[in-house]
């Protein structure tokens, strides 16, 4: 009888200077693409369609919402970074490898995806059934390479609820997404022309 081939593979935890660019980049892919279909099958169990979910907005009151709140998380984050030990904020530099030398045109379509994918998932399926509460905190257990560090574990949390509520004040999705793309968006433009590192 012919052994499984399967039965090699083994699930280990990569440190990030294991990872090159290449290989994050098709890591991210897959997450996100795995991310849309979780977000999906659980609409498809809510008996809720990801065509009105996505629908866009008669007006443009989300726009206020979501770059309202992505100039306050900038604020916030630009404090954190005065008073806060940068160790304490390091993610192990993915962030760093991911879109120091990606071009313009690439970040921007890196975080079109993950905002729209994040926000369908967290935002339209999850809290609807958990509330923005327990959606923080599995937004905040995924984002696992913050969780050394109780400050950015707890600023991620405090970030999707956050997302949350102008989801809630807007009545639709593209206010957490505006406001997540625009902070992945900024902040990758800052690692790529950030100078001195």
């Amino acid at each position: 009888m012919k052994k499984d081939k399967f039965g090699k593979i083994k699930i280990q935890r990569v440190d990030p200077g294991q990872l090159n660019e290449r290989l994050l980049l098709i890591n991210l892919y897959i997450t996100q693409g795995l991310t849309l279909i979780i977000g999906i099958i659980i609409l498809f169990f809510q008996k809720r369609s990801v065509f009105s979910l996505l629908q866009f907005p008669e007006n443009y009151r989300f726009l206020l919402w979501g770059c309202g709140l992505a100039a306050a998380m900038f604020g916030v984050d630009f404090l954190l970074s005065r008073f806060v030990k940068e160790e304490s904020l390091d993610d192990g530099g993915i962030n760093e490898m991911l879109f120091r030398n990606r071009p313009v045109w690439h970040i921007a379509i890196i975080c079109v995806i993950v905002s729209v994918c994040e926000e369908l998932l967290f935002r339209g399926a999850i809290q609807h059934g958990l509330g923005p509460y327990w959606t923080s905190i599995i937004f905040a257990l995924i984002h696992v390479r913050y969780l050394r560090h109780w400050i950015p574990t707890g600023w991620v949390f405090l970030s999707s609820y956050a997302l949350g509520y102008i989801y809630i004040q807007a009545g639709t999705l593209w206010a957490p997404i505006v406001c997540h793309f625009l902070i992945d968006f900024i902040s990758g433009l800052v690692i790529k022309f950030r100078r001195g590192t």
